[in-house]
């Protein structure tokens, strides 16, 4: 099966200055795939040069089969930029009837796909509500119905939880499973990692506008060393001489003002050894846990603390 995305030594330079530099990776169908990184990473470069936007100035993109020639799978791409934008006059109907329009969707089934995502995603009661009257949360599912009712391929979404409260980061989040479900390939960009670890299969990693990871999200966080977190009449230097200990940080819990100490352990060590060798050494021992470590963890570490 052809990759749904490939780059293969994509590199964009402005000047003397590389936005982005040798990256490449592929992405199979039907994935929702993170490309992640903080803000100035490359990530936006990279969209624009895969929607041809921009071209790249080394290396090749090849979107839905299609070599150098974009054009030809353009309708097939669903695309929602980080810049928002509507025209405010409109209502939500209207904006997607005319999107869809600009793909090759007839009026009659893009007003019948808009009724039902629009109604799906909550926002039946705004259908004939002006753009200018809906709040940002509205408006921005809206724009993202309008990038999908042609019902792409490929979906392509530049930072989509940007300034969304919880709920309707929630209703987001479903409704790109919903289109991995359904078969599109989910491409979305964000330097917030808990929303791809809640959805992607893989990941890509940027930082100084290079890939420094390529792979699942487990794989990423077996990158970093497993945490121990104890509480009791334990001090650092104990807790520091137990076996696959080495590093020790000692705080107060905010919010039951207890002491904890956390301990990072040595790659390969186990936690359960650090448990028995406490009690063996008869350590006064009242809680313990093992911290998983989160994506946002292994991106610290794998870009090495870029910001």
């Amino acid at each position: 099966m052809s990759a749904a995305l490939e780059l293969v030594g994509v590199t964009k330079r402005y000047g003397d200055f590389s936005a982005v530099h040798e990256l490449s990776f592929a992405i199979e169908p039907g994935c929702i795939f993170g490309f992640l990184g903080p803000n100035g990473a490359g990530k936006t470069t990279t969209l624009r040069m895969v929607l041809g936007l921009i071209p790249p100035s080394a290396g090749e993109i090849v979107v839905l089969g299609g070599r150098g020639d974009l054009p030809t799978v353009r309708d097939r791409i669903g695309f929602l930029p980080e810049e928002r934008g509507l025209y405010r006059r409109m209502t939500p109907l209207e904006a997607v009837i005319f999107f869809a329009g600009l793909k090759g969707v007839t009026a009659a089934t893009a007003r019948r796909r808009g009724v039902e995502l629009l109604e799906a995603q909550g926002l039946g009661q705004a259908l004939h509500r002006p753009m200018k009257a809906l709040s940002k949360g509205m408006a921005q599912k809206v724009q993202l119905i309008c990038a999908i009712a042609h019902e792409p391929e490929l979906v392509i979404l530049d930072e989509p939880f940007s300034g969304l409260d919880p709920v309707n980061q929630q209703g987001l989040e479903g409704l790109i499973r919903s289109l991995a479900q359904r078969g599109a390939t989910v491409i979305f960009s964000t330097h917030v990692m808990a929303h791809a670890e809640r959805l992607c299969r893989r990941v890509a990693l940027m930082a100084r506008g290079r890939k420094v990871f390529d792979g699942t999200v487990e794989a990423a966080c077996s990158a970093v060393p497993q945490r121990i977190v104890m509480e009791g009449a334990v001090s650092p230097a104990q807790l520091q001489a137990l076996p696959g200990v080495f590093a020790v940080d000692e705080a107060v819990d905010a919010h039951s003002g207890r002491r904890m100490l956390t301990a990072t352990l040595a790659g390969g060590a186990e936690p359960q050894a650090a448990l028995r060798a406490a009690f063996q050494r008869e350590l006064d021992v009242t809680q313990f846990r093992v911290e998983a470590p989160t994506l946002h963890d292994a991106f610290i570490v794998l870009t090495g603390g870029v910001a």
